[in-house]
C-alpha cells in the first residue's frame, strides 16, 4: 500500500498534542483533588488514570467538530476496601462524593451524572471533555492468578501474563444482582494491563521506535507518552475507526466497537515499519482473530471476557452486529485498496472526503506523492521497504 496518502489522512485525524496535554492535566488535577486530606477517598490510596483511546494514543477527532472528546478514566482505591468490606454501591457513592465536591470547586456547571459503571463529568473550557470515571479496586490474588493462568493458556508469555494480571481490577455496575450487597459478584476489568499488552504489540516495530525517539530528540521511546509514538499500528487503528464511524454515521448503534477493532488489529499487526504495509497485513488477517466459538474476541488480558459478547445476545439481534462487522471489513478492504493504489491526488482527496470525512489539501498531497498535474489511472502495484530506518516516508 502507498503510505503517503494514508499518512496524510492519519495526520488529519490525529488530535493535537495540546488535546492530549489538556486531558492529562484534567485527570492529574482530579488525582490531586482525591489525594487531599479532606477527601474521603484519600485514606484508600486513590489512583486515577486514563484508559481507552487516550491511554493508547489512538484517539481521533470526532466526525462532528462540535462533539465533546470522550476521556475514559478509572479511579482505583488501592488500600482498605475489598469486596468483603464494601458493596459496589457504597464504593461508587464514596467516589461520587469526592467527584461532586470537585465539580463544585472547579465551577463545572453540568451536574455529576451516574452511569451504569461510572460517573460522568462534563468538563468545558478550551477543550470540551466528558470524563467517564469508573470506580474500581484491585482484583483479589485468587482472581489475578486465574487471569494469569488463562493468559498463559491463550499463548501469552508467562512473565507478561504475571505482570498484566497483577493490574486487574474489579469495577462497579448497577446492573449486577449483587450491586447493593456484600458479595463476590463484581465485574473484572484490566485497562492498565491492556495498555501494557498493546505496548508490546507496538514494540514489534523496534527500529521505527528507535528512529522516532531520535526524531523528537528523546533519549529513548519510553520517555514519550504513547500518543507521541505514532506507530504504524496506532495510525492504522485511527484510520480504521474513522472509516467505521463514517460508514455507520447514520446507524451508530450497529457499528463495530473500538475494543474489537483495536484488539484484532493489534493481533494482526506483525511489526511492519510503514503504515501502508501494516494496513495491508492488518486487513488481510483481522478476521482470523475472530473465533468461531465463545469467547469470539477475547480480551487478551482477561481471556474469559468477550468483547463480542453482544453479537449473540437476543436483545441486540436487530442490530446485526456480527453481520455489520463482516460488511465493514469488506468495505474497508475495498476502500483502502482504492486509495492506496492511486497516485491521482484529486481522486485520493475525493475518496478521503467521501469515505473518511477528511479534508486534505490537494496541492500538498500532489507534491508529497510526486504525482503530475495530469490525473493518473491507478493500477495495483507491489511495494517494498527500501529504507527501514525512516519508515514514515515523507
Amino acid at each position: 500500500m502507498e503510505s503517503i496518502a494514508l499518512n496524510k489522512m492519519g495526520e488529519a485525524l490525529d488530535l493535537p498534542d495540546t488535546a492530549y496535554e489538556a486531558a492529562k492535566s484534567r485527570y492529574e488535577d482530579l488525582g490531586t483533588w482525591f489525594e487531599r486530606p479532606e477527601s474521603d477517598s484519600s485514606a484508600h490510596d486513590p489512583h486515577i488514570f486514563a484508559q481507552g483511546s487516550f491511554r493508547l494514543g489512538t484517539a481521533i477527532r470526532p466526525l462532528d467538530s462540535s462533539e465533546t472528546y470522550d476521556l475514559d478514566l478509572a479511579c482505583k482505591l488501592r488500600e482498605g476496601i475489598t469486596k468483603t468490606t464494601h458493596t459496589q454501591k457504597s464504593l461508587k457513592a464514596l467516589i461520587g462524593k469526592d467527584l461532586e465536591s470537585y465539580r463544585q470547586a472547579r465551577n463545572i456547571k453540568s451536574p455529576l451524572e451516574p452511569k451504569h459503571r461510572c460517573w460522568r463529568l462534563e468538563y468545558q473550557d478550551g477543550y470540551n471533555f466528558h470524563m467517564d470515571i469508573v470506580p474500581c479496586i484491585p482484583a483479589g490474588s485468587d482472581r489475578q492468578f486465574m487471569i494469569k493462568e488463562a493468559m498463559i493458556r491463550s499463548g501469552e508469555e508467562a512473565h507478561a501474563s504475571q505482570r498484566d494480571a497483577e493490574l486487574a481490577v474489579t469495577i462497579t455496575d448497577d446492573r449486577r444482582v449483587g450491586y447493593d450487597q456484600i458479595c463476590d459478584d463484581w465485574l473484572v476489568s484490566n485497562p492498565e494491563g491492556y495498555a501494557k499488552w498493546f505496548e508490546s504489540r507496538m514494540r514489534l516495530c523496534g527500529s521505527y521506535l528507535t528512529e522516532r525517539a531520535r526524531m523528537v530528540k528523546a533519549a529513548q521511546i519510553d520517555d514519550l507518552q504513547y500518543y507521541q509514538w505514532k506507530t504504524p499500528l496506532q495510525r492504522c487503528i485511527q484510520l480504521l475507526k474513522r472509516h467505521r464511524d463514517t460508514m455507520f454515521q447514520n446507524n451508530a448503534d450497529s457499528k463495530p466497537i473500538s475494543a474489537i477493532i483495536t484488539t484484532i488489529a493489534a493481533r494482526a499487526y506483525q511489526g511492519e515499519l510503514d503504515i501502508g504495509t501494516a494496513m495491508t497485513t492488518i486487513l488481510a488477517n483481522m478476521e482470523r482473530f475472530v473465533r468461531s466459538t465463545n469467547p469470539r474476541v477475547p480480551n487478551p488480558v482477561n481471556p474469559s471476557e468477550d468483547f463480542a459478547d453482544r453479537w449473540s445476545m437476543q436483545k441486540y439481534t436487530r442490530l446485526q452486529l456480527e453481520g455489520n462487522f463482516r460488511r465493514w471489513i469488506v468495505a474497508a478492504k475495498a476502500d483502502f485498496a482504492t486509495i492506496s493504489e492511486s497516485r491521482d491526488a484529486s481522486f485520493v482527496v475525493k475518496q478521503a472526503s467521501s469515505k473518511f470525512a477528511l479534508s486534505l489539501n490537494e496541492s500538498t498531497l500532489r507534491a508529497a506523492i510526486g504525482a503530475s498535474t495530469t490525473p493518473l489511472l491507478y493500477t495495483p502495484k507491489t511495494h517494498s521497504i527500501t529504507d527501514s530506518s525512516k519508515p514514515w516516508g515523507n
